[in-house]
């Protein structure tokens, strides 16, 4: 495919699986060189290996997104491989516990799902300020949207926090040069989705009627509307949150 952004630099969190993954491997694809960052050391390495095979350029960084030393050594590690940091891709995060008063769940998942992307942000905006210019694409979902009562409170209030931050730092950062959105994504078929189905395949038509373009989305689709975000297509784009749910907050 044409290289839309060559010589340009992407982090990405959580990419050592799923939709991290994907998007990792398509702004490789794109000409990108990228930061895979994961908690997970095995998979991220499994990433860049899947990048480079194809010809694509990618080093692996550990991180451990709810500490803030932890997120600026790897923005830091960015700009020391490849000279700045032109996108940030926020995508770690945790799933829905199933006891919705759980403290320690309640706990666990705000720590990754909101505070992970709050302090992923100021280091990020920080550094992209430096450089007068860059794009954020944080990871909501359609728990962004709605209180969808099948999930834990703590995932619902962490995702409409991960909108709300974004709204504010693309109003905040316009002015100068920094964009910031966020994708709402639906039911994707992920790793941790094909799990869940695997372990009550119900599930799967359940899903894929909550969204009226019948089916599960796939990986590379959510990862497209991160890249979209991020190209010169998409420049007087910021603050906004885009849903990529097959029609499921139309309804």
């Amino acid at each position: 495919m044409t290289k839309k952004f060559d010589s340009k630099v992407a982090m990405i969190t959580g990419a050592g699986s799923g939709i991290g993954r994907e998007t990792a491997i398509a702004f490789a694809d794109a000409g990108v060189q990228v930061l895979v960052t994961d908690v997970n050391s095995t998979a991220g390495e499994e990433t860049c290996k899947m990048i480079r095979d194809t010809g694509g350029t990618a080093e692996f960084t550990f991180i451990d997104v709810t500490k803030s030393v932890s997120v600026e050594a790897a923005v830091q590690r960015a700009v020391e491989l490849y000279g700045g940091l032109d996108f940030a891709l926020n995508i770690a995060g945790l799933g829905s516990p199933s006891d919705p008063y759980n403290e320690e769940s309640w706990d666990q998942v705000m720590e990754v799902n909101l505070n992970g992307v709050f302090l992923c942000m100021k280091h990020e905006i920080a550094q992209m300020l430096k450089q007068e210019g860059g794009a954020i694409v944080n990871m909501a979902s359609v728990a962004g949207y709605r209180g969808l009562v099948v999930t834990h409170p703590a995932y619902v209030a962490s995702k409409h926090g991960v909108v709300g931050l974004t709204k504010w730092a693309g109003a905040k950062y316009a002015a100068q040069g920094l964009r910031v959105n966020s994708v709402s994504p639906g039911a994707v078929r992920t790793s941790l989705m094909e799990k869940s189905i695997e372990a009550d395949p119900s599930r799967e038509a359940a899903y894929a009627a909550k969204q009226p373009i019948g089916r599960l989305a796939k990986p590379q689709e959510i990862a497209e509307a991160v890249l979209w975000l991020c190209s010169d297509s998409a420049t007087f784009v910021t603050g906004t949150n885009l849903a990529v749910d097959g029609g499921w907050t139309a309804t």
